[in-house]
């Protein structure tokens, strides 16, 4: 069964994919972290190729919402214009045809709040994808580091080189993390630094003291009435 785009990025962003086999994997190291981080970027595009498709359907139900609303307007003018020069019949048309456009309007209203959820999301999955795509960047840094370092005196890495593999984005970023931490044993994407851990927390403490003032203001709010 084909995957959703939200299945894909949920993957991709977390990290938990099929294994690959080893020995492939730890033929070209380096080959499969960047083939990885290009999977990124194809993941990217496709999230804006259907944030472009629902942002158009969110443009067309809108206009269209307008123009509802405006030819409301006119039919209820026109009705009493028609009742002012005694053509009830003619009024009753405008009236009908005015109840027709009142029942179309909360559907295209709906309609119109379900894509902006949609673009908001997409929005979401283009901003998680290229944070994925700067930890990885960092990663790739940090392994090209640890390589050189253990280079030998004639300037050759001790790994191996060998073909580029084709993966998919969901495979790939899997590969990224496991390949970076066999070959440095240091954590892959799914890690963070000792200083950024630092500042998380520092983060996470800051709003939880936030939250605690908040509560106490609404309970001294609450007292004082």
């Amino acid at each position: 069964m084909k995957e959703t785009l939200a299945s894909r990025v949920s993957r991709i962003i977390a990290g938990s994919f099929h294994s690959l086999i080893d020995a492939v994997e730890d033929a070209a190291p380096e080959a499969v972290m960047e083939q990885a981080i290009r999977e990124i970027d194809g993941a990217v595009a496709d999230v804006r190729a259907d944030l472009g498709t629902v942002e158009a359907q969110r443009h067309l139900a809108t206009k269209r919402l307008a123009e509802e609303n405006r030819r409301h307007e006119e039919l209820a003018e026109q009705a009493a214009l028609a009742l002012d020069k005694g053509r009830e019949d003619l009024a009753t048309a405008a009236v009908e045809r005015q109840i027709d456009i009142e029942a179309q309007l909360p559907i295209l209203q709906g309609r119109i709040a379900e894509l902006g959820d949609e673009k908001a999301k997409l929005e979401g999955f283009v901003t998680a994808l290229q944070a994925k795509k700067r930890e990885m960047r960092e990663e790739l840094s940090s392994f090209r580091r640890s390589q050189a370092a253990k280079a030998s005196p004639t300037g050759t890495p001790t790994g191996r080189k060998g073909e580029s593999v084709d993966y998919r984005a969901e495979r790939a970023t899997g590969a990224f993390d496991r390949i970076y931490e066999r070959q440095t044993g240091l954590k892959g994407t799914s890690g963070t630094s000792n200083q950024t851990a630092a500042r998380l927390a520092e983060l996470e403490d800051l709003a939880r003291q936030n939250r605690v003032q908040e509560r106490l203001a609404q309970l001294k709010a609450k007292a004082d009435r």
